[in-house]
């Protein structure tokens, strides 16, 4: 694994229509899984999931102060300039299993439902996945992947702060919706909340414009999905969608900004709704043993993505 250490600015990718990528020939609404995965009735820590409302324990004071962060600094701007940044891919070259591996020092502070290494999490959502749609292997892989991208937290990588990483993701460019976590304590210290060319409804977007054609909150989801592009993977067009959106709560859960997308972003919504439920409701301490299950997954990585990726 070679590794460049880089001394990140705080935060430009031009922020054009990318080309599509061929799409999954399966309709997902048709797709019935061959398992009953049960929903757990509480998290890793014995409270409901996704609980951002319980102000007396130590986990969700570090939640809503990493939200604070991110809804004041996540600017149309920053966004553009970090994008950019880190677009080139010029951070270093390794396997996705060795990144794998290098997650195993990074704890996601933004989930009120997991305080431990990423890739337990990352392999009970695949295995979660694997035994109910045992003949999509490559949604196997992309729920392997999809958290890929907190390696931008680590050191090597510019040790992003974790609100440039995680936490759920939304449009930027235009107004702020009501269904984002925390949605009324600190948008209004952002400068885009009183700028008239970001604050509507549309803001700098149009009707039906496609998701592929909006920017984001920067973090993980469109980092990994960027890496994953440019190395060239051979992932259907609704893996990519469920790495670069599955952040995207105030969309699949909020139902907001549904205006903004487009008949290919509504046939790939439908996998990442599928994808959801598993990413959520795995984060639990169910052991998994990574060696024995290691081999599946490296032959999919095999499959689907060269043997180094540019970072």
């Amino acid at each position: 694994m070679t590794i460049q250490s880089v001394v990140v600015e705080q935060p430009t990718l031009g922020f054009e229509a990318e080309k599509k990528i061929k799409l999954i020939d399966i309709e997902a609404d048709k797709l019935v899984a061959s398992g009953e995965f049960t929903v757990p009735d509480e998290n890793a820590f014995g409270r409901s999931f996704r609980d951002y409302e319980n102000a007396n324990n130590e986990r969700h004071r570090l939640v809503e102060e990493l939200y604070h962060q991110q809804h004041v600094h996540q600017t149309f701007e920053f966004v553009k300039k970090t994008r950019e940044e880190y677009g080139k891919l010029e951070k270093g070259e390794m396997s996705i299993w060795e990144c794998c591996e290098v997650l195993n020092d990074i704890v996601d502070d933004s989930d009120p439902d997991l305080d431990e290494p990423q890739i337990m999490h990352l392999l009970r959502t695949a295995e979660a996945i694997r035994k109910d749609y045992p003949n999509e292997d490559w949604l196997h892989l992309t729920a392997l992947i999809h958290d890929l991208g907190k390696i931008l937290i680590h050191p090597n990588f510019g040790g992003l702060p974790q609100w440039a990483v995680v936490g759920d993701t939304y449009p930027v460019g235009c107004g702020f919706s009501e269904t984002i976590v925390h949605h009324k304590q600190h948008f209004r210290e952002n400068p885009d909340y009183k700028n008239p060319e970001y604050n509507t409804k549309f803001g700098v977007y149009s009707e039906g414009c496609g998701l592929n054609n909006v920017m984001m909150t920067w973090g993980h989801d469109d980092y990994m999905y960027l890496v994953a592009k440019e190395n060239g993977t051979t992932l259907p067009s609704a893996g990519l969608f469920i790495i670069r959106y599955h952040s995207f709560y105030p969309l699949h859960k909020g139902e907001a900004y549904r205006y903004l997308m487009n008949d290919e972003d509504r046939e790939n919504l439908k996998w990442l709704n599928i994808f959801n439920k598993y990413d959520l409701y795995s984060k639990s301490k169910v052991p998994i043993n990574v060696e024995e299950v290691k081999p599946y997954y490296q032959s999919l990585i095999e499959k689907y993505f060269p043997a180094k990726l540019k970072w």
